[in-house]
């Protein structure tokens, strides 16, 4: 008669059922990857991010240099996207300019993603009085409009910084995160694989990063990919408002504020080409957002 040992089994049967969910999330990346509309939204996000890098070896001349004769220029084939208000090269200007909303962008929602993560994770495992606590913070910030809380932060500090920028937007999409990682917690914290984790005795910390946290991760993508994009239009706006950068910043929303009044005397490409870096960049990072959710939340 054959003894099975228990302990190998369940070590088995834990091994095989941790096979099965790599496979599975293997399958569903490899069907994001052969979607026409994230491998777009992916290049136009690259193709940012390298100007946000590499702006500086990249743009055809420096974009501080002004040359008062030549202000105000439509496109030539010496100024490709024309020229501001004090002529400067408007092309150099939004290449160097994609290194202020990229950085800030993903920085805020790294942070955000990271602290709310965090919030989620406990608010949902422990549940009763914890859960009730957080929740009703996060309520009360996310009552408060993101511009809004952005303005009145801004108008009690004396400098500007993007710093402050990014923790206005990481401080306004932690609660949304910590929601949406709670609510995914919620489901999980019952199913066998957290109950077995209790009988092991694990201690908490293992049991919501390595048991939990693996397996919510697809929505916690694609809730980071949706605050990107959000992350991307709140820089914008903050910036044509003022808040963040100076005037004279390559920034794509200051540029936009500098030069619209100008749209009058039909000096239309110091306005336009930055909007259409805002808007290219936002449209990347929502398709991609779109085939993330079509994969992993069908």
């Amino acid at each position: 008669m054959t003894i099975v040992d228990p302990l190998v089994t369940a070590a088995e049967v834990r091994a095989r059922a941790a096979e099965e969910v790599r496979l599975q999330r293997r399958e569903r990346i490899g069907l994001v990857l052969r979607k026409p509309s994230f491998m777009i939204g992916l290049l136009i996000t690259a193709f940012w991010t390298a100007c946000a890098l590499f702006g500086s070896a990249i743009a055809p001349r420096d974009p501080a240099a002004q040359d008062l004769i030549g202000k105000l220029k439509n496109p030539t084939w010496k100024h490709w996207f024309g020229t501001d208000n004090l002529g400067r090269d408007v092309l150099s200007r939004v290449i160097v300019g994609a290194r202020l909303i990229l950085f800030v962008a993903f920085g805020a929602t790294v942070v955000a993603a990271i602290v709310g993560t965090v919030i989620g994770l406990v608010a949902g495992y422990f549940k009763g009085m914890v859960d009730e606590v957080l929740m009703r913070i996060a309520d009360v910030f996310m009552a408060i409009p993101t511009i809004v809380l952005a303005l009145l932060i801004t108008a009690t500090v004396s400098s500007k910084s993007m710093l402050i920028v990014m923790f206005i937007i990481a401080l306004v999409f932690t609660p949304i995160i910590a929601r949406t990682v709670r609510a995914s917690v919620l489901g999980e914290a019952e199913l066998d694989y957290v109950s077995a984790a209790r009988l092991r005795t694990e201690k908490t910390p293992h049991i919501l990063f390595k048991e939990v946290l693996p397996n919510i991760l697809p929505s916690l993508l694609v809730e980071f990919t949706v605050r990107l994009g959000y992350a991307i239009f709140a820089i914008a706006t903050l910036s044509f408002l003022g808040a963040g950068s100076g005037p004279d910043s390559p920034d794509w929303g200051t540029q936009v504020a500098t030069h619209y009044p100008f749209l009058n005397g039909l000096n239309w490409s110091a306005t336009v080409f930055p909007a259409l870096a805002i808007a290219s960049l936002a449209i990347g990072v929502n398709l991609m957002q779109d085939a993330l959710t079509e994969a992993f939340e069908r």
